[in-house]
């Protein structure tokens, strides 16, 4: 039986994550803005990035583990809402004598634990929603979804904080979660799945999440490299700010990020309305090629001008690379153990920001400090480097036939739905 689609609730779903990006990119800005203004350090700014991916990335597992045994929408409906917990913190030791870091890392960790369990049933939901001719599509969407807080944000923000200060910036992104959580609860409502409620315990749940990625030895080695990959790009997405406000305003920095991002919407935009249709592992390995080499034009030399060039080129490419990793892994496990699947695949897959969020700005300082000059040409090496060993992994890519094999190994619509 073939599934039905359901395309206009997705995109209700995924306009309320569209707004709570938007929201966690002016908190984002903001935070490092205020911690780069407070410390001057990179390392400092990349301890609270840190602390707000951390828990996603360790409880990730076990929240794909709760999207196959509870309601998914409902998961998705806690994790943004508590999040605001932690915005809520923040706020508060702003308003009684400022933030201290270590407030910040506290607050930006509280959130971060709950925001973990929105991914694991996101995508799940969308799998539940959707036919398979419609995934390539959703994975666009969602990738402009994903951009908005590279995009619009860094504008808004830099606008904003020539009048006012980071307050306002959390107090607007504490508001965009009540928008998203109705969102979830009118999707909900409608009831458009019935999702296989997995009644399995915890262990077993891991185990059969852990068979459904290796079953494929195309995915494991995907998400092996994947790993590999986040490392190398989790220096420019943690380096960017220390090294153009080095120089520059943070309206400026504002303005750039979003030039920059500009690239990931054009190129959204572009797989939302056409998709990719085939050679799925080529496409992989050129996008993520030319986004090693835009890392080596990103960091060569300190002109906004260049900058925005070829930061343009690396956000244009990420979505094509993103699309394919999602349709090779989507279209090879079944529906109902989506959850734990894509929990695990986001554990092990994003390890590499763990290594690059802890190493990349202390790097940074300490490069800087040997060559006597400021935290931005530093970070502008670490990203030079990191860019080119990125380009050299991709290339090797094609040379995995396993992979290959994943696009005509993909499941049917029959599978999915059941």
């Amino acid at each position: 039986m073939e599934k039905k689609s359901n395309y206009k609730k997705f995109l209700l779903l995924w306009s309320g994550e569209f707004i709570s990006s938007i929201g966690g990119g002016l908190t984002s800005f903001g935070l490092s803005v205020y911690v780069f203004q407070k410390t001057g350090s990179a390392a400092s700014m990349a301890l609270v990035a840190l602390l707000a991916f951390l828990p996603v990335l360790l409880l990730s597992p076990p929240a794909g583990v709760l999207a196959d045994k509870y309601d998914r929408c409902l998961l998705m409906m806690i994790g943004d809402g508590l999040s605001a917990v932690g915005l809520i913190y923040i706020l508060i030791c702003m308003f009684t004598g400022g933030a201290e870091v270590y407030q910040i890392c506290i607050g930006v960790f509280i959130s971060a634990v709950f925001s973990s369990l929105l991914e694991p049933s996101y995508r799940a939901v969308v799998t539940d929603m959707l036919t398979k001719d419609e995934y390539s599509k959703a994975s666009g969407m969602m990738s402009i979804a994903g951009s908005a807080r590279y995009l619009i944000s860094p504008m808004i923000a830099g606008f904003l904080l020539t009048v006012s200060d980071v307050k306002l910036l959390l107090i607007i992104d504490t508001c965009t979660f009540i928008q998203t959580v109705i969102c979830t609860a009118v999707v909900k409502s409608s009831r458009i799945a019935k999702q296989k409620k997995s009644e399995e315990s915890f262990i077993k749940s891991f185990k059969v999440g852990w068979k459904a990625i290796t079953e494929k030895k195309g995915i494991l080695i995907i998400i092996i490299i994947s790993s590999v990959m986040t490392c190398f790009m989790g220096a420019i997405e943690i380096l960017v700010e220390p090294m153009i406000l080095d120089f520059q305003s943070s309206k400026v920095l504002g303005i750039a990020e979003t030039v920059c991002a500009s690239g990931m919407l054009v190129s959204s935009v572009i797989i939302g309305i056409f998709g990719i249709k085939k050679h799925f592992t080529r496409v992989l390995s050129i996008s993520l090629t030319m986004c090693g080499l835009a890392m080596i034009g990103f960091g060569i030399k300190e002109n906004i001008f260049v900058i925005c060039c070829f930061g343009f080129m690396f956000f244009f490419m990420l979505p094509f690379a993103n699309n394919c990793l999602d349709y090779l892994t989507r279209t090879n496990i079944d529906a109902d153990k989506q959850g734990r699947a894509w929990g695990l695949i986001s554990f092990l897959s994003q390890i590499g920001y763990i290594f690059a969020y802890a190493g990349a700005g202390v790097l940074a300082d300490k490069i800087a400090e040997v060559r006597g000059t400021g935290v931005g040409r530093g970070a502008a090496i670490v990203i030079m480097v990191s860019g080119a060993l990125l380009a050299i992994l991709a290339l090797m890519l094609l040379r995995f036939r396993s992979i290959r094999e994943l696009e005509s190994g993909g499941l049917d619509d029959k599978t999915n739905s059941k």
